[in-house]
């Protein structure tokens, strides 16, 4: 298992759990960004800084990634697109992205992108809470355990 971050909107205290996952478990983790994205000194963790432009970051984690690697993200189209290449999608608020439950978030994405481009606020996500840490750190140690013995 290998571990592809969309780090351009990973919040900064998710990256802090998966750089002591990394020195952990010593599982290979890369976080792809259009931008630098500062990495503590450990040979497993790895940055990757793709050109700028629209899904630049998402398209080259959906090329890279393979069956069985974890993708990190609160982008539901990447989720959809790891999802169906075999790997398993998790976001920063803990939850697990699934083929059973990544279509109806996808519809309801689009749902509200629909509403949004009519002129209606629908709002943002609210605040990342600790109980969502908890839950990605949770899901994360569950998800290491039992795919990198």
């Amino acid at each position: 298992m290998q571990i592809w971050v969309d780090a351009d909107a990973c919040p900064g205290v998710i990256r802090d759990i998966l750089f002591r996952a990394a020195e952990r478990t010593g599982v290979v983790i890369t976080f792809v960004a259009n931008q630098a994205v500062k990495i503590p000194p450990l040979r497993n963790l790895r940055s990757l800084q793709v050109g700028k432009g629209f899904d630049v970051a998402d398209n080259e984690i959906v090329k890279r990634a393979q069956a069985g690697d974890l993708i990190i993200t609160s982008d539901i189209p990447l989720a959809a697109e790891a999802i169906a290449k075999g790997a398993l999608a998790l976001s920063p608020r803990g939850e697990l992205l699934t083929e059973s439950n990544v279509r109806p978030r996808l519809n309801m994405r689009d749902f509200l992108d629909t509403l949004r481009a009519s002129g209606i606020q629908s709002g943002g996500p609210p605040p990342l809470s600790q109980r969502d840490r908890q839950a990605f750190a949770n899901h994360l140690d569950t998800l290491l355990a039992r795919y990198c013995k």
